[in-house]
């Protein structure tokens, strides 16, 4: 056989592409063609005059307020509306067979929080407690602490300038002293347990586990509904027992803009509390303690006439989280002040009695007060050793 010539060879292939390109057209075509008649037969539909089936009913179309029932006829499977009561019960409570208040809601309506996206009123509460009122009101208590603890490192307890003269003033009567002390030792109680509750997952829960951590937050939580109780009464004796000498009067506008002379060699002169205290008094005792006594009246469902909804209760939980943390972080300043902050302080609220270097030095218009006679030096029944005098007496 003679080899191909290669003048030929592009030719031949060429002509090869062109014949299996033909191929398939050509068998395409000879195809048998299916009857028209025969497909318009299989695919055509019941005309409108033919009749349907034995038996045969066609389902309602689904209509927009079909109740589910309805639905299930019509679009068997399709349990939208049923769904959609269930989202908006909130706005329409649906219909159950048990007793009491939002038994039919399961879900809330939406709302949009201080803080929050608008969403149902469950999620955005979450979202204010979780993205707002724990990472800030956390990180408020911190710096106060650390602020706190900057200052006594650079300055140390206050006063302490003057020599004791070995005689005493009555600052807190008896009954003054165990008012304050009911109202803080119940503060404590309820700081240290809502700190726990707010915080503890996130910085005993790891340490503590589980079991244990589940314990002592329940034993915290009922020792905070006990206290609770009792830090509202003991709050209003404590505001109508020092309301008097916490009005605000002359020299509280100096101190103020003095800051009391924390920063300086000498304090500014005060009367019996100084600027500092009232505003305590005031913010913290009277406001911020309204607005806690309030809020966990509330959440203990004790204010007669109130519905007690859910959302009713996740704003008291919000107003009191907020109201509390603040609280906490002004009572922080009392605290230290009145324990390692002030040389003689935390004498003066335990015995009743300060003595009168102390007076003098810390609340100078008050001590001016007491030897010039308006104030008497011993206002209890029975006079402590070596109170300070009347004019005119020996002490």
């Amino acid at each position: 056989m003679q080899p191909l010539n290669q003048k030929w060879l592009f030719p031949a292939l060429l002509a090869a592409g062109l014949l299996a390109a033909a191929v398939p057209a050509r068998a395409q075509t000879a195809a048998p063609a299916v009857s028209p008649a025969a497909t318009a037969q299989a695919t055509a539909e019941p005309s409108a005059g033919q009749a349907p089936p034995a038996g045969f009913s066609a389902p309602a179309d689904p209509k927009p307020d079909d109740s589910n029932a309805a639905r299930a006829k019509s679009q068997p499977g399709n349990n939208a509306p049923f769904w959609r009561a269930v989202r908006e019960s909130g706005k329409q409570e649906g219909t159950v067979n048990l007793p009491g208040l939002e038994k039919g809601v399961l879900v809330q309506p939406f709302v949009q929080y201080p803080g929050s996206r608008f969403t149902n009123a469950g999620e955005a509460w979450r979202q204010v407690r979780n993205q707002w009122i724990i990472p800030y009101g956390g990180s408020l208590l911190l710096i106060v602490a650390l602020a706190l603890a900057l200052f006594y490192w650079r300055k140390g307890a206050l006063g302490g300038h003057l020599a004791d003269t070995g005689r005493v003033i009555e600052r807190f009567t008896p009954f003054e002293r165990a008012a304050h002390w009911s109202n803080a030792i119940a503060f404590c109680v309820l700081a240290l347990s809502g700190l726990v509750m707010a915080f503890g997952k996130f910085v005993l829960l790891p340490v503590f586990g589980g079991t244990l951590f589940g314990g002592l937050t329940y034993a915290l939580k009922t020792a905070h509904n006990f206290a609770g109780p009792l830090f509202v009464v003991s709050l209003v004796i404590v505001f109508i027992t020092f309301v008097r000498d916490n009005l605000p009067s002359k020299g509280d506008l100096v101190w103020l803009l003095r800051g009391g002379g924390l920063f300086g060699d000498r304090e500014v002169p005060s009367h019996r509390f100084n600027a500092g205290e009232k505003i305590m008094f005031w913010g913290g005792i009277f406001t911020l303690g309204l607005v806690v006594v309030a809020s966990g009246l509330v959440l203990d469902k004790l204010v007669p006439g109130m519905a007690y909804s859910r959302g009713d209760m996740q704003v008291a939980q919000m107003v009191h989280a907020v109201a509390t943390v603040l609280m906490m972080a002004m009572f922080a300043g009392h605290i230290y002040l009145g324990t390692v902050g002030m040389r003689g302080a935390y004498q003066g609220m335990r015995s009743g009695y300060v003595d009168e270097a102390w007076a003098k030095e810390h609340h100078e218009l008050w001590y001016d007060d007491i030897k010039a006679g308006k104030i008497p030096a011993q206002r209890s029944p029975e006079p402590a050793p070596g109170v300070l005098a009347a004019p005119g007496q020996v002490a």
